[in-house]
């Protein structure tokens, strides 16, 4: 059962350059509007139980789908179906009175999800609970902060488990505390078999939550498909964003951008000079990359690379630059390599490196080459003692 259908959705706004030119063209049969289009022939389906993350630039389109999806706004062509009871929590308060309390607010929006006098006093504990805005949810949430609008606003949307939960950035806003309270209860609403849509900017958040990933650039649907993948492109994408970069699939290889002023060639593990895809915990390794210009002469030229964890999450990066060790003899056509020593102080898992050729401290500067998954390895028990999380630390306990 599909619990999201949507077939060729577009939105489109009317643009006036002066606010009179909406009554010159009531009394006239003149267009005085410029029509502004949000989204465009956007089609994809959302099984019942599955999870989707949408990501985007700012102003692709992502909360105008989400306003169409809960009924905030109507499409301009194409069509959508939501089946199920749905919650969402889009805008910032959106839906409260600023000179109405939290309690009155709560009651409101429960009334309006058709719930009766009775079951909304069982709920308002709840919410109340969740919220933990102490004496503030009898206050006008005129005097509330975002931090505390967003409490107020998941604690309602959540109060009872939605068939559709429908959740915008509004998230970002709230406290790491909350944030983390916020996804407790999404992922156990997911286990329950709730369809879950939200949009975040957060990488981590979107890989270790959803099924599966959208991708809107300017109001178009261009890719959707495994978390990895879709934000791995994303990446690219904003790297192209910086200059002018070219963005190629490389097939089983990740994702490269770059300006082609200098080629990454090899990306290589070692461990007593043996080239490995698996190490020990705190196991001392070498990380080889090599490399040739294209031109000659490259300044600051910086050479560096990322950890990742099996959902995306950034462990540890640093570069040349960073350590102090500065490139000076690049040479057109002539390969060269950085060797990086480090034991691998890391947790049991699956990792990948991403590493990048670039100006200065940083590829937002002049990015060369940005090779995201240039490969990946396992960190398998070594002989240290056993723990738990992503990092490996030399700890000693003392017994007084």
């Amino acid at each position: 059962m599909n619990r999201i259908t949507v077939e060729a959705l577009g939105k489109k706004y009317k643009t006036y350059e002066k606010p009179y030119h909406r009554f010159l063209e009531a009394i006239s049969s003149r267009k005085f509007y410029k029509e502004k289009v949000v989204l465009e022939d956007i089609s994809f389906k959302v099984k019942e139980g599955e999870s989707i993350g949408v990501i985007g630039h700012n102003g692709a389109g992502k909360s105008t789908l989400l306003k169409l999806l809960t009924g905030v706004t109507q499409p301009s062509s194409g069509r959508f179906e939501v089946n199920g009871k749905v919650s969402a929590l889009l805008e910032l308060g959106m839906g409260f009175h600023p000179d109405f309390t939290g309690y009155q607010n709560a009651v409101m929006a429960l009334q309006m999800q058709g719930f009766n006098n009775t079951e909304i006093e069982s709920i308002l504990p709840e919410i109340e609970k969740f919220a933990e805005i102490g004496d503030y949810f009898s206050q006008s949430i005129r005097t509330y902060s975002s931090g505390m609008m967003v409490r107020l606003g998941f604690a309602v949307a959540t109060s009872i488990r939605p068939e559709v939960l429908i959740v915008d950035e509004a998230l970002s806003v709230g406290d790491a505390y909350f944030q983390h309270k916020c996804f407790d209860r999404i992922k156990e609403f997911k286990k329950q078999g709730t369809t879950i849509f939200f949009v975040s900017h957060d990488p981590g958040s979107v890989k270790n939550l959803c099924d599966r990933a959208l991708l809107i650039e300017n109001g178009r649907l261009i890719k959707e498909g495994n978390p990895d993948d879709i934000l791995d492109f994303y990446n690219a994408i904003i790297a192209k964003r910086e200059s002018d970069y070219q963005i190629k699939e490389n097939q089983g290889t990740g994702i490269r951008s770059g300006n082609g002023k200098v080629s990454i060639d090899e990306v290589q593990l070692y461990v007593h000079d043996s080239p490995v895809n698996a190490i020990q915990v705190g196991e001392e390794v070498r990380l080889t990359v090599k490399y040739h210009a294209q031109q000659n002469d490259l300044e600051d030229l910086t050479v560096g690379f990322m950890i990742k964890d099996r959902i995306g999450n950034e462990i540890f990066g640093t570069n040349t630059f960073y350590l102090g060790r500065k490139i000076s003899d690049a040479k057109i056509g002539v390969e060269k390599e950085v060797s990086f020593y480090f034991n691998a102080n890391l947790g049991v898992g699956t990792y990948s490196i991403t590493v990048a050729a670039h100006a200065g401290n940083s590829h937002i500067n002049d990015n060369y080459d940005w090779w995201e998954h240039s490969s990946t390895f396992q960190v398998i028990a070594g002989t240290e003692s056993k723990f738990v999380g992503v990092n490996f630390l030399s700890v000693k306990a003392e017994i007084i």
